[in-house]
């Protein structure tokens, strides 16, 4: 087995001890193995050619994420970016070990790590893959249950913010998939208002 199964194999048996469930197809999964996975398929899809760190990024992006729940933290928008922080050094901590257990080197980990934390997004092509396939795994799997339930606005601004983190390659993505029409109108409007500038 090579590093990268061995990785990937270890990733994989960490996520599915979540406890909270993803249902997609009438198929419920561990949420985070699901997502992994999920997010894995799209950075192959973004980039045929990915860098095996980006591959690994994208496979423990989340690891060990229900281990700290949002309701750990106190109400509001400071203490949920500090959430977000400490969960985003968590799992490259969880990424790092599982990295280290199977034998790879410390520029590998190193470079996975940067991955992981999101550093030189914009200008590091892997950190913007990563940001790309981490915004269409949301839309295709749960903006659509997202949505109904904020107001207009809301729904729109979030999706603002979302698309301005993602490339053009990224753009060109999310207008292939299914939406609501309602969801589709929100996109549209989140679109305009970043072309607008």
């Amino acid at each position: 087995m090579t590093k990268l199964n061995a990785a990937f194999e270890q990733f994989d048996a960490y996520n599915q001890t979540d406890l909270n469930t993803f249902t997609w197809e009438n198929k419920s999964y561990p949420q985070e193995y699901f997502l992994a996975i999920e997010l894995y398929n799209w950075v192959n899809k973004l980039d045929a050619n990915a860098s095996e760190e980006l591959l690994l990024a994208s496979r423990s992006q989340h690891i060990g994420r229900w281990e700290i729940p949002r309701n750990t933290y106190p109400e509001g928008r400071e203490a949920y970016l500090k959430w977000r922080k400490d969960l985003a050094q968590y799992h490259a901590e969880k990424a790092v070990a599982i990295m280290e257990n199977v034998g790879y080197g410390t520029e590998q980990i190193a470079r996975t790590r940067q991955i992981l934390l999101k550093q030189k997004i914009k200008v590091d092509h892997d950190v913007q893959t990563m940001e790309n396939a981490l915004c269409l795994v949301f839309l295709q799997f749960q903006y659509e249950e997202f949505h109904p339930k904020y107001e207009a606005d809301k729904v729109i601004n979030i999706l603002k913010k979302s698309l301005l983190k993602m490339d053009a390659h990224g753009h060109q993505f999310a207008l292939t998939l299914p939406y609501s029409d309602q969801g589709l109108h929100y996109i549209q409007e989140a679109l305009k208002l970043i072309n607008s500038k």
